[in-house]
């Protein structure tokens, strides 16, 4: 165990551990801030699937991207240790975001399981060793964890600040490759620090009645992918199944039973001295989940409220660094007074045609009727950067047969319609980009469906003006309030919070940290109160809202996170026996998954009054709870002197 300080009172290895943490974070959130609308997105070259189906995809991912640290960490444990599981898993990390950087199927999946399996050596493991920078004891961990989680929010940040510019600028997919390039940075910091981090690594070993690696897939882990696999066959013939949750995510939340009962089984046959820790370990368990269940909703749910519902006008922002245009989707519930587009940039075409455009892909077939069909007015030019056309509106061409246009309906009977190429690796045949003579200049122009155009105008005030042809009304990317404010507020209210319970400390009435967890759940609540007050206040999306009101959620919930995350984090580094800290590090982000997997869930839902009312219902439930735990938790936290 180090006890080497540096000036400021810390281990020397925290501040290299919370930059390479940074990094990481920089890499996840970048990715992560965007995948939902990546997979939903119907104009500005995402896939295009129905957001039913986005919601599994993402609450599938969110739920395995914090499972595996259940496996990484007794992996950790048993066999590699903690630097190289870590370096592991932020190699296996990077290559997951370029796989993403590429536009197919095959890579997109591939992507997502690489990053998955990377954060389960990653993540629980470098927790791991921040907490074996300090003794039990050692009243600096609290703070210790305050400031690696400041270097996980100091990366998101950037994050946020970063992938509003590569997208806007050049693709979904290009952001992704940026993701990756940080997490490659990680992995160097991790390398160059190798040696100043020898001391908060452990040897691997196994205690006595402790599982082996062949034991924890026998019979953890084997019994997981029967009772999935059972799970999923079951919910499909459940009628209750398929009209709520669905067959995925009930296939998950079978499979978590047999991990379940091993951890129940764990505390269960646990010493005498281990178990009391052990078993307080629970309600902290029940706390991340819920917590974080509200907290990911940020790349789902409160991503598509803020992209459908919120007002984004930023008409100050006059570059495309941090404005993205407004596209026809936008002006469905915007004010009557908000300016349109010209008619003229916009070309009415079949809904196929539309969903091609979207996805940044047209048919040779379709390119040659768009050139001889001079009824639209339309000229198509090979792309090469034309001064004064939108390059962000370039369509690849590729052969008819290889254009593969699919149609699904979601549960509401909404219909999306996606377009692939099939096989992945046909090579375009060209790029071109449409544009008009309008008032003898040549200005961009927009195919969508007769649909789309309505919607544009039945909402407009009589007399409200129009955008001169290639202008268009200026927003703030969905992910720059989804992903910037929340890590912004982390960062600065930091040293707030932890000069408060300081403070509370020095008056002789010190903040357990069993009751901080209590308040988190508690301001937690009151954030979703907010955004369902402003969610009622707009007429339940009849018309948009201001950001303020997303800002206001975030702040809130930001204090609710200081107080119960970096808490959670400690309590388990201080309740877990020595040689069981990355495991049990593992059962805290298997709750977190589990509350993943519900926020996929719940993303795939109206986001609506009625949804953040029953959220918030449900966070004062769970407050109630640990309120009641809080004797144990307080006597268990004694016992072992955190």
């Amino acid at each position: 165990m180090s006890n080497v300080q540096t000036e400021k009172g810390h281990p020397k290895g925290l501040y290299s551990l919370s930059f390479t943490e940074m990094w990481e974070r920089l890499g996840f959130y970048l990715m992560l801030g965007i995948l939902f609308l990546y997979i939903i997105d119907t104009e500005r070259g995402g896939l295009g699937f129905s957001r039913g189906k986005a919601a599994e995809i993402y609450g599938t991912y969110m739920a395995f991207v914090y499972f595996t640290p259940f496996v990484g960490g007794m992996i950790a444990d048993r066999l590699l240790g903690y630097r190289r599981s870590v370096l592991i898993g932020g190699l296996l990390m990077a290559a997951g975001y370029f796989a993403l950087g590429v536009r197919s199927m095959p890579t997109f999946y591939a992507g997502l399981a690489l990053i998955c399996f990377g954060n389960g050596f990653f993540k629980p493991n470098i927790s791991a060793m921040v907490g074996n920078l300090y003794e039990a004891d050692d009243p600096r961990r609290d703070a210790g964890f305050n400031i690696f989680y400041m270097g996980i929010n100091i990366g998101a940040t950037i994050s946020a600040l970063l992938a509003a510019p590569l997208r806007n600028l050049w693709s979904f997919n290009m952001a992704f490759t940026a993701a990756g390039v940080g997490m490659l940075i990680g992995v160097t910091v991790l390398i160059f620090s190798w040696r100043g981090l020898a001391s908060a690594d452990r040897q691997p070993e196994t205690g006595e009645g402790d599982f082996g690696l062949k034991q924890m897939t026998m019979i953890i882990l084997a019994p997981a992918a029967v009772f999935g696999v059972a799970g999923y066959y079951l919910g499909n013939v459940i009628p209750l199944v398929q009209s709520t949750i669905g067959s995925v995510t009930f296939a998950f939340l079978i499979a978590m039973l047999p991990i379940g009962f091993y951890f129940f089984n764990l505390v269960r046959t646990a010493s005498p001295e281990e178990k009391p820790g052990l078993g307080a370990l629970i309600p902290v368990y029940v706390a991340g989940g819920a917590f974080f269940m509200v907290l990911h909703l940020s790349g789902g749910l409160i991503t598509i409220f803020a992209e459908d519902k919120t007002d984004r006008q930023v008409e100050w922002i006059t570059t495309d660094l941090y404005g993205q245009k407004a596209m026809p989707s936008y002006y469905i519930n915007a004010s009557p007074d908000l300016p349109r587009p010209d008619e003229r940039t916009m070309l009415v075409v079949p809904k196929e045609a539309e969903s091609m455009f979207g996805a940044r892909i047209l048919s040779e077939s379709m390119v040659e009727e768009l050139r001889t069909n001079m009824a639209h007015g339309v000229t198509v030019s090979a792309f090469s950067n034309q001064e004064g056309l939108e390059g962000s509106f370039s369509c690849q061409i590729f052969p008819d047969e290889n254009v593969k246009i699919s149609t699904e309906k979601d549960s509401h009977g909404v219909s999306t319609t996606s377009v692939k190429i099939s096989p992945e690796n046909t090579a375009p045949s060209g790029e071109v980009i449409l544009s008009r003579t309008i008032e003898s200049g040549e200005a961009s122009v927009i195919m969508v469906s007769q649909k789309t155009y309505d919607n544009v105008y039945a909402g407009a005030a009589e007399g409200a003006p129009r955008l001169a042809p290639g202008k268009y009304v200026r927003l703030l990317n969905a992910e720059m309030i989804t992903g910037l404010f929340n890590p912004v507020f982390v960062v600065f209210c930091t040293p707030l919070v932890v000069f408060f319970f300081a403070f509370m400390a020095k008056k002789g009435n010190p903040v357990s940290t069993a009751r901080k967890i209590f308040l988190g759940m508690v301001i937690t609540g009151v954030s979703l109160l907010v955004v369902a007050l402003g969610s009622y206040l707009s007429g339940g999306g009849a018309h948009k809202i201001s950001m303020l009101w997303l800002i206001g959620y975030y702040l809130i919930i930001t204090l609710g996170e200081l107080c119960l995350s970096p808490m959670g984090l400690s309590l388990v580094t201080k309740l877990s026996p020595k040689r069981l800290v990355g495991l049990m590090m593992g059962g805290w982000f298997l709750a977190t998954a589990i509350g993943n997997k519900m926020s996929g869930f719940i993303s795939g839902l109206e986001a609506g009054t009625q949804v953040f009312v029953i959220l918030a219902v449900a966070m004062f439930g769970v407050a109630a709870f640990i309120f009641a735990m809080l004797p144990r938790l307080n006597k268990a936290i004694k016992k072992y002197g955190a």
